[in-house]
């Protein structure tokens, strides 16, 4: 029993710490379906699963030995953020706050994308774990991926939230993703291996 709590807390503990920025994404996803209706709130729950299920499984298969990946470019993910912020930007006017994504699959796709990163933690934990650790630490971050959305939905629906993207989401949601997808290229290496590619 103590086992089976030390390592439900320690799967909380590496869901926390990779992705507490989500709750920042989630937060702007919900501020939008209460907006403009798009995403819908359960596409951005479902979107919220597949993104980090994607993440989760593709951690577990390197884990076993089946796959290799190459750690820097997976910071090119970073750009689809920033190709939906600019998208977003576009689009907005003075007074209306774009959808940054507008379905399931693009809140996947951005979970993907910020969450890269978390491969690099995921993928020890699963080698250091065996089958049934590993079932507890799945079923953690469901239950976590439950609160987080929970979270986002609360804090997209406060009062304070909703009017300051009222008042300034037509380029403060497009800015935030795109710094989003800047984060991810800076802190993945990417660039730097971009420069040094031989010309």
């Amino acid at each position: 029993m103590i086992d089976l709590l030390s390592t439900a807390a320690g799967a909380a503990v590496v869901f926390a710490a990779t992705d507490i920025d989500d709750i920042v994404i989630l937060t702007l996803f919900f501020v939008a379906a209460r907006t403009t209706g798009r995403p819908r709130p359960w596409q951005i729950v479902a979107g919220q699963y597949l993104g980090i299920g994607a993440l989760a499984l593709a951690s577990a298969v390197v884990a076993a030995g089946l796959l290799v990946v190459p750690d820097p470019w997976t910071g090119l993910l970073g750009l689809l953020p920033i190709a939906l912020g600019v998208r977003a930007l576009r689009a907005s006017d003075d007074d209306v706050t774009p959808a940054v994504v507008t379905g399931t699959l693009g809140v996947a796709g951005v979970t993907i994308a910020n969450g890269a990163d978390n491969v690099a933690v995921y993928v020890p934990v699963f080698r250091a774990l065996g089958a049934a650790d590993s079932a507890v630490f799945l079923l953690v971050f469901v239950l976590l991926i439950a609160l987080w959305c929970a979270g986002g939905a609360w804090l997209g629906g406060h009062p304070r939230v909703v009017r300051l993207v009222e008042r300034a989401g037509h380029w403060l949601v497009p800015t935030i993703f795109i710094g989003i997808g800047v984060l991810i290229l800076v802190s993945s290496g990417v660039l730097g291996r971009l420069v040094d590619l031989p010309g």
